[in-house]
């Protein structure tokens, strides 16, 4: 069994994934390809994400792939989570995950309007409320949640949940099903009526978005497809990290690998990863890197065993249900966090003294991007524990 080590790991990851200055690509479409797709949970986190990776990045780059060319799509996807998936890479995400994520969701929301006393057949009432939404969107015009409820009282509704716990609060059915909808692949985000740092998003059929229907494809094909993609990006990668990226069952993962023909590699630590059958090679170091990755970066996120890049300061990096904050990277490690003053400027939080060069080269970068920012203010939604007002003092000014 070939052994890949933890500095091939690292050197993998800045050539593949654009983080090393000279691997970024020249455009936000290659830069979304470079990880299979974009992290779009956070609106500000998402732009964050492609200014690491691409040359010249400018807001209107990924305006440009979104609402002009739709090159980049928002979806619904793995994890029930929100990505910026690559036009042709659409249909692949869809049938290998965002299908089950909408089966999933259309069962929780048939059984909270039941309990929630809206109606009495949930099923009915889904059907009919889906139904009234597609309607109301044929016309082709994007309209908001807001405008949706506005226009159809059935959805118009919100509902508790929670009771009286710490966590209680209250939910939107018009929200939810949309939410349905774009996991389905029958609507799809269109323009977004707040700047690049917020979400306000426009919906839209997906046919009249994309000029038809989301092709459909044969899901186990589908998920090797996906599979293939993903451990060309980030692999070795052990079982574990395979399943919980797909958000999939161990068993439909181990189909995957064995559809695409993965070979096992030993990892240090006695691990053992899976990379593609002509990808056994190590592709050899790189020069010393460094970047600064936002809240949620696919890269941050990338692995659910994380010990090999992040060391010993999870806790610090990482809220308690694993989100990653805002991270500085040197050389394939994550050493600190950063975050962004109210008026614009990046503020350095390292962890480890990581030499003279390094630190010169992490100040450079937060120079770069407080200066990209020119002055804009933005609010991670999940920051660093080390940053998110734990008693941390800022020890670094990237200005």
């Amino acid at each position: 069994m070939q052994h890949l080590d933890t500095a091939e790991r690292r050197a993998r990851l800045a050539r593949r994934h654009a983080v090393a200055a000279p691997y970024r690509r020249a455009t936000v479409e290659d830069a979304a390809a470079s990880v299979v797709c974009l992290h779009a949970t956070d609106p500000a986190g998402l732009y964050l994400s492609a200014w690491a990776r691409t040359d010249g990045f400018t807001v209107d780059d990924l305006d440009r792939a979104f609402y002009v060319d739709r090159t980049l799509v928002k979806h619904l996807a793995m994890r029930r989570t929100l990505f910026a998936v690559p036009r042709d890479t659409l249909p692949v995400v869809q049938a290998a995950c965002s299908a089950k994520v909408a089966a999933t969701e259309r069962r929780r929301l048939v059984k909270d309007v039941v309990a929630a006393g809206l109606a009495t057949d949930g099923e009915r009432w889904f059907d009919e409320a889906v139904a009234a939404t597609v309607a109301e969107l044929a016309g082709g015009e994007p309209l908001t949640s807001t405008q949706l409820r506005q226009r159809l009282a059935m959805i118009d509704a919100q509902v508790a949940y929670g009771g009286d716990k710490p966590w209680a609060g209250t939910f939107s059915i018009a929200s939810r099903v949309l939410t349905c909808l774009q996991a389905a692949g029958t609507v799809v985000r269109a323009g977004n009526l707040g700047r690049w740092t917020a979400s306000r998003p426009t919906w839209v059929l997906a046919r009249d978005w994309l000029g038809g229907d989301i092709e459909p494809l044969d899901e186990h094909e589908a998920r090797a497809t996906l599979v293939r993609a993903w451990l060309g990006r980030f692999g070795p990668a052990t079982e574990a990290d395979v399943r919980w990226w797909l958000g999939s069952t161990l068993r439909d993962v181990r189909r995957a690998l064995a559809d695409v023909r993965a070979v096992e590699v030993a990892l240090d630590g006695g691990a053992t990863g899976w990379v593609l059958p002509d990808d056994v090679d190590p592709v050899g170091p790189v020069e010393p890197w460094v970047a600064l990755l936002p809240w949620l970066d696919p890269t941050t996120m990338g692995w659910t065993d994380r010990d090999w890049y992040v060391g010993p300061h999870r806790a610090q990096v990482y809220d308690s249900v694993g989100n990653g904050g805002a991270a500085i990277w040197v050389d394939g490690r994550i050493v600190g966090a950063w975050t962004v003053t109210a008026d614009g400027r990046v503020e350095l939080y390292p962890l480890e003294d990581v030499g003279r060069e390094a630190t010169a080269a992490v100040e450079a970068e937060a120079h770069r991007l407080s200066g990209w920012l020119a002055g804009t203010s933005v609010v991670p939604r999940f920051p660093a524990p080390l940053v998110g007002g734990r008693g941390a003092a800022r020890l670094l000014d990237g200005t």
